[in-house]
């Protein structure tokens, strides 16, 4: 209850203060009533002294003399210091300065999420000082007595009330009570906290923080006749219901009964009454309209506690009077009020009717009258229009009507009546009350003057029938206020056009109409007073007049669970395009059914919806579709048949779960303790959704009550306990709870002392679990020690050991320290259990092991999926997840680096039976990690995908490819010339199918088929042509094939011009006089000439198309060879080969030769020059024959010295040839002599020296770069590789040599004996001798030489040791000349042998 004052005044006591309430709040009001009194004691005293020294100064009396116009101003000046001497006589009195609490500014409600922290302010003017508490529910709040949950401050009458850590139940009405001796005020908030979780939190009644009992009197509140899900129709009236029992009963009090709708308290109206008997509380709603569809709840707020009960309340349409007409619209509002307009604004019906909806009246309503006028002559498509035409001051309601093809629809629910008026000139808020401080002001000196101009001129809403402005207001603009003046300007134009030429607005926003549609514009705004008008603002950008509003997609695939034995939950993918949603509506048809029928009437922002009113036992198919201003999107695909019946849980209804164990201290402080406990055994056949921790204080044998420390379930196995007092002991308990309730108590833990741990090292890690379980490797998952020692926490070492194992069996999973909180243990055996536990560390160092996990079992269960990644149609790329065995209430748990996703800006779920599918919204390097994905309720199903940026970019690379297909090209177009000059423009495709359509352009403008062109698509191949039969100049420029198949593009083109298409063009000129010559006899291939292997000399030609009376006719130099001529003898024909042998050639053969055709069909002649040019490339020709019939260089020995040789098959003197020795040319003397013997070109050496030796070439030139044949005539000395062992022979046969017998290796044992032998030969007999690393060897003890017979030569190499390893040679050599046989000997030892084996 809140305290109250009375005042009472007596003669003997002008005013006697009676009050009720609590000795604590009458305790503390004294006390700051003691401070304030001798507060205001100085403070008034200091006023009155000021006061009379003003007062006695002011009246100071000086006699001077003055002129007339002096006179009057002081007159003046003394009246108006009367009137202040006047006003401060009032002041003065002690009573005056006295007043009542007032709230300057008052505390705003908020919505605000589970877990943030928000304040309430509030400014309160008083004298005295007025003292403020603060109320939930009418519960005095005790921040003393809660500082985790509450803090409230005071400063220069400005006070705040700090709400930590925000629960849904704290979800109340708050309110501020201001209390000194002259009164009491109070202002109120409501504050909503909305909860993340989807699941329904069960409606326990629990004392909330802050909450103090009555006179120690613990409320129990129980909800009984609790109403059902409720179905009403328009139009009817609907009661809502429970019978509500307090124990105990206290005479005189009464519990707060509030109604919600949608988490909206309800306000009684003409559509809402409610009533509390004392027993039942009943909420009447009056001619039900569709707005009034909702979740409703009845709430019971208690001194301890609320407690409260909910249903969804459907409300059907009426009977429609014309079939197919759509349904009424709903929730009409008014938005920007001005003095002659206002924005209206509706929602979209659930049923369209026979046909979609065409469009929207509005009607308007003057208050206090019934005739109803239509606002806009043609329907309008958007659920937004502004209605102008409006009377300044007057007070409208409006209501909307849907049309379509059938008719229009009934008028919806009337909007709340609005006052055309603009904003500033609406009734001000409450003055600022009086807080005892004079100020005074001087003129101000900015009257007069011409406001500034206004400053960001923005355009904030555009459709195609409006425009709405907005602006700030300019700093200079003085007392009087400012009205302003809009422009508009065609884009393009500089003519600016006022549109308010009546009268100026005084609002910072104003609505254009009439602007034509598709039409741009830019506005700009002046201001205006008394003084004049300002300069213009700055223009905005060019606005095109339209909607700007799209449609929404269509949701995403739609997911069914069964509910009850009457209801079906239904769960959707958002849609993924649309601004401004309004919501979805639902609809489901009877499988079998083409009717649909509406679910929901209202439409609603989540997207999952429980739909009710179903029957049991029939087959349902559910779609949804989304809404907002612009309309209805697509429905989304169908959702698989589901039949209505109860849902279960298996073969058994799930228990509660088993008790919670191992209750341990894991970190301590000065004023809270840090608990874990170990998850029950069983979990009764549903996943725990958390745990509830009790405590009780313990004092030698003395044991207190347990009380519950968290009202509000933990997920994990441990908590924090909080609000505990330093060095007294305490016992927790704690119980674990599933869907079907709470389990029984752990037992209770030994008494711990709350007192602050002094150790350095960080507390054991927490959470310890195990996810995606295969044969070989599993991801261990933990959280951070609840106690962090000295610093924090740096990193973690995992160990393992198998179940089996003993305490020495532990060993470390890795070495260097682990930063992040999960792991993937690789290299396990499959079928074998395993054990882990974890260590923390700190810079102080280790901490102690945690718990031990497990065993856990190294085996893939049956039937698990790994995740696939996946790029649809769309070029959608996500990861899908499927599980095989689902229960009834699993869900499918998306985490990124193990943290569960919560952001769906990135990434967005769909699931659909046992299938989850997580899509990548806007794939980029924020998406890298690894992802993984868990189903609850199951025996671990789960799996991960690491996403890499190699991965990412190809993905990216496919998806692309799925977005924009592109048809493959097998050929780019290409151009063929045809017979008789026609053209083919042709390109092949990979693939393509039966739909593919193919557009001809030629320069950007499509060409059909007709006379000029003409086309072929064998779909078969994917070859595509288009012929022309020939090429005009008009032709010049770029062919293009444009293919479309599905969505499926692909543009293949060919550009032809300037001296590229001439070229073209003379090709195809010239392929049709081809045709027009080869109609008669031609020839086929023209007359030319080639040189046989005897080096003859033929004209030939190939002619065709010829009859027997085709006459052939042979020229030289212009004379016709007859018959009986010599040359005739030379002519030959043979299938078409007309030949003209000339034999061997020379100057006497060169002339023109010409050969003509003719009869009747036509003529062709064809002509060969054999003069100049034409007779060197023959010559050249015949030159090549003779070289390339070149043999190889020979020698021979004479008894004058040596000849080298080559012969060739025929010899002219035309031909050039040279011999060179060592690249340099020889010229004939009396030693070197060459020349030519018919056919053998020769060089001659005489009495030969050692200079001759070397390298021998013959260059024959072969009409280019001449042929060269080579022989290396040397006697020892580095060999030309390219030059075969064989010449050397040949050149001085009797010169000493190695013929073989020796090895290139010798590889032998230490210890062994070495012998070898080397064949030599020369003539005469050559000398030898063994050289070992270019050192002549002799005969000793360890070495034998041997020469036997002048042809073999030996070494014995007796016990080998290491030291005989080297390069070895026998060297031969006589008077014509020395040669080296190389080997190499290695010597190893039976160790080496050893080591490289």
């Amino acid at each position: 209850m809140h305290p109250y004052w009375t005042f009472s005044p007596s003669p003997s006591h002008p005013l006697l203060c009676l009050f009720c309430c609590s000795h604590e709040v009458v305790r503390g009001l004294a006390e700051a009533q003691d401070e304030v009194v001798k507060e205001e004691g100085v403070n008034y005293v200091a006023m009155r002294n000021l006061f009379v020294r003003e007062s006695q100064e002011s009246m100071t009396l000086t006699v001077e003399k003055k002129t007339r116009k002096t006179i009057v101003r002081e007159s003046a000046e003394s009246l108006q210091l009367d009137r202040k001497r006047s006003e401060f006589r009032k002041k003065m009195n002690s009573d005056s300065l006295c007043h009542r609490p007032e709230f300057v500014v008052r505390p705003r409600g908020q919505t605000v999420w589970e877990g943030r922290t928000l304040k309430l302010h509030c400014t309160v003017a008083g004298w005295p000082k007025p003292r403020v508490a603060w109320y939930k529910n009418n519960v005095l709040i005790d921040a003393k007595a809660h500082p985790e949950k509450y803090t409230t401050e005071s400063n220069y009458n400005m006070h705040s009330l700090e709400i930590k850590n925000c629960e849904f139940l704290d979800t109340a009405l708050y309110h501020a009570s201001a209390l000194n001796i002259k009164g009491e005020s109070s202002a109120t908030a409501t504050i909503v906290i909305k909860s993340r979780s989807t699941k329904a939190v069960k409606n326990v009644v629990i004392a909330q923080h802050g909450f103090s009992s009555e006179h120690g009197v613990t409320f129990e509140t129980s909800i009984l006749d609790k109403f059902e899900v409720a179905f009403g129709r328009e139009g009817e009236t609907l009661s809502l219901g429970c019978t509500v029992i307090i124990y105990p009963t206290i005479k005189m009090y009464q519990p707060e009964v509030v109604w919600y709708r949608n988490s909206v308290a309800l306000k009684a109206s003409r559509w809402v009454n409610s009533h509390w008997s004392g027993q039942r509380a009943t909420l009447t709603l009056t001619h039900l309209n569709k707005e009034d569809e909702g979740l409703y709840t009845l709430r019971i707020n208690t001194k301890s506690g609320f407690d409260s009960y909910s249903a969804y309340v459907f409300v059907r349409d009426a009977d429609l009077e014309v079939e197919g007409v759509p349904v009424a619209p709903l929730d009409v509002r008014c938005h920007d009020a001005n003095k002659d307009y206002v924005v209206v604004t509706w929602k979209q019906p659930a049923v369209e009717g026979s046909s979609p909806i065409l469009g929207y009246f509005i009607d308007k309503c003057e208050v206090g009258t019934e005739h109803w006028a239509q606002c806009n002559d043609s329907p309008v498509k958007y659920a937004r229009f502004p209605v102008t035409g409006l009377v300044e001051g007057r007070s409208y309601m409006f209501r909307v009507s849907a049309l379509n093809t059938a008719g229009v629809s009934r008028p919806s629910r009337v909007s709340d009546a609005v006052v055309a008026m603009d904003p500033s000139d609406r009734a001000p808020g409450p003055s600022a009350p009086w807080t005892g401080m004079i100020k005074f002001t001087e003129e101000d000196p900015t009257v007069g003057v011409v406001p500034g101009e206004p400053s960001e001129v923005v355009v904030t809403e555009a459709t195609k029938s409006y425009v709405v402005l907005g602006w700030k207001p300019p700093v200079q603009r003085g007392h009087e206020g400012v009205m302003y003046y809009i422009e508009k300007c065609v884009a393009g134009t500089d003519q600016w056009q006022r549109v308010n030429t009546g009268m100026p607005v005084k609002s910072p926003r104003y609505a254009l109409f009439d602007l034509e549609e598709s039409e741009s514009y830019s506005f700009r705004v002046r201001c205006c007073n008394s003084a004049g008008v300002s300069e213009a603002s700055g223009s905005t950008s060019n606005i095109t007049v339209g909607d700007k509003l799209e449609l929404p997609s269509s949701p995403g695939a739609v997911t069914v669970t069964r509910n009850c034995a009457t209801s079906i939950v239904v769960s959707w993918a958002a849609s993924r395009e649309v601004k401004q949603l309004v919501g979805y509506y639902i609809e489901y048809s009877v499988v079998g059914s083409e009717a649909w029928v509406p679910s929901n009437n209202k439409p609603v922002k989540s997207t999952r919806f429980v739909c009710h009113g179903l029957t049991t036992g029939e087959k349902y198919v559910f779609k949804v579709k989304a809404v907002n201003a612009a309309g209805y999107s697509n429905s989304s695909p169908l959702s698989d048949p589901v039949l209505v019946k109860a849902a279960s849980f298996g073969s058994a209804v799930p228990s509660v779960p088993g008790k919670p164990s191992a209750v341990t201290l894991v970190e301590a402080a000065k004023d809270y303790m840090v608990l874990s406990w170990s998850a029950p055994a069983s979990d009764g056949g549903a996943e725990i959704t958390g745990y509830y921790v009790n405590y009780r204080t313990v004092k030698g044998e003395v044991v207190g009550k347990w009380h519950e420390l968290n009202s509000k379930a933990v997920n994990a196995t441990s908590y924090k306990a909080e609000g505990l007092k330093e060095n007294l002991f305490y016992q927790f308990q704690v119980r674990a709870m599933n869907m079907a309730g709470v389990s029984k108590t752990s037992l209770a833990a030994k008494a711990l002392e709350c007192k602050e741990w002094t150790i350095t090292v960080p507390g054991a890690p927490l959470g310890l679990h195990v996810l995606e379980v295969r044969d070989t490797s599993l991801v261990v998952l933990w959280d951070a020690p609840a106690f962090s020692g000295r610093s924090p926490v740096i990193g973690y070492y995992l160990d393992i050991k198998e179940a089996a194992g003993g305490d020495g069996a532990w060993r470390a999973v890795h070495e260097k320290v682990h930063q992040i909180k999960y792991m993937k243990v690789t290299g396990l055996s499959a079928g074998t259990s395993y054990v882990f536990r974890l260590r923390a560390e700190n810079l102080a160092g280790v901490g102690k092991p945690s718990g031990v996990l497990g065993p856990i079992l190294a085996q893939t269960h049956p039937g698990t999926h790994e995740i696939e990644v996946d790029v649809d149609d769309d070029g959608v790329i996500s990861m899908i997840f499927q599980c095989s065995e689902m229960a009834q209430d699993s869900e499918f748990i998306w985490s990124k680096n193990y943290k569960s996703i919560t952001d769906s800006s990135r990434i967005t779920v769909v699931t659909q039976g046992g299938k989850s599918r997580a899509i990548f919204n806007s794939p980029s390097l924020e998406d890298l990690g690894t992802f993984s994905c868990m189903v609850t309720n199951t025996e671990g199903f789960s799996a991960s995908y690491t996403l890499t940026e190699e991965a990412l970019n190809r993905l990216l690379d496919i998806s692309h490819e799925h977005k924009f297909p592109v048809i493959p090209f097998k050929k780019e177009m290409s151009m063929d010339l045809l017979e008789k000059g026609r053209v083919r423009f042709w390109t092949q495709v990979e693939k393509c199918t039966a739909a593919c359509k193919v557009e001809y352009v030629f320069n950007n403008a499509a060409v059909t088929a007709g006379q000029k062109y003409s086309m072929n698509f064998d779909q078969k191949t994917g070859i595509i042509e288009m012929f022309m039969d020939s090429l005009e100049v008009t032709d010049e420029g770029t062919f293009t094939f444009n293919l479309v198949d599905g969505k499926a593009k692909g543009t293949t083109s060919l550009v032809l011009i300037g001296d590229e298409f001439r070229e073209l063009q003379k090709k195809s000129e010239f392929e049709r006089a081809e045709w027009v010559r080869k109609q008669g006899p031609h020839f086929v291939e023209y007359l030319g000439f080639t040189v046989t292997e005897e080096c003859n000399v033929l004209l030939k030609c190939q002619i065709g198309n010829i009859k027997p009376e085709t006459e052939i006719e042979w020229y030289k130099d212009k004379v016709n060879i007859h018959a009986d001529d010599e040359d005739s003898k030379k002519i030959g024909m043979e299938d078409g080969l007309l030949t003209f042998n000339i034999g061997k050639i020379s100057k006497s053969d060169s002339g023109v030769y010409e050969v003509k055709l003719r009869d009747e069909r036509g003529k062709d002649t064809s002509t060969f020059d054999l003069t100049d040019a034409g007779y060197q490339a023959v010559m050249n020709e015949v030159f090549r024959v003779i070289a390339n019939s070149s043999t190889g260089i020979s020698v021979i020995s004479t008894e004058h010295g040596i000849v080298l040789s080559s012969s060739v098959i025929y010899y002219t003197h035309e031909l050039r040839v040279g011999w060179l020795q060592k690249e340099s040319k020889i010229t004939s003397s009396t030693r070197q002599e060459c020349g030519v013997t018919g056919e053998q070109l020769w060089l001659k050496i005489n009495e030969p020296t050692e200079k001759d030796k070397g390298k021998y070439t013959i260059d024959i030139f072969d009409g280019k770069d001449g042929l060269k044949r080579v022989f290396d005539l040397s006697g020892q000395g580095e060999r030309d590789p390219s030059i075969s062992r064989q010449c050397y022979l040949t050149s001085f046969p009797d010169r000493a040599r190695v013929v073989g017998g020796l090895p290139d290796v010798v590889a032998i044992q230490q210890g062994k004996s070495l012998n070898l032998t080397g064949n030599v030969w020369g003539d005469p007999a050559p000398t030898v001798c063994w050289l070992k690393n270019d050192k002549e060897l002799v005969t000793d003890d360890r070495y034998t030489l041997k020469f036997e017979n002048g042809k073999y030569a030996s070494i014995t190499i007796a016990g080998v040791t290491t030291a005989d390893s080297g390069k070895y040679a026998l060297r031969v050599s006589n008077k014509y000349g020395t040669e080296n046989g190389d080997f190499t000997v290695s010597v190893y030892t039976p160790e080496d042998e050893d080591k490289k084996e």
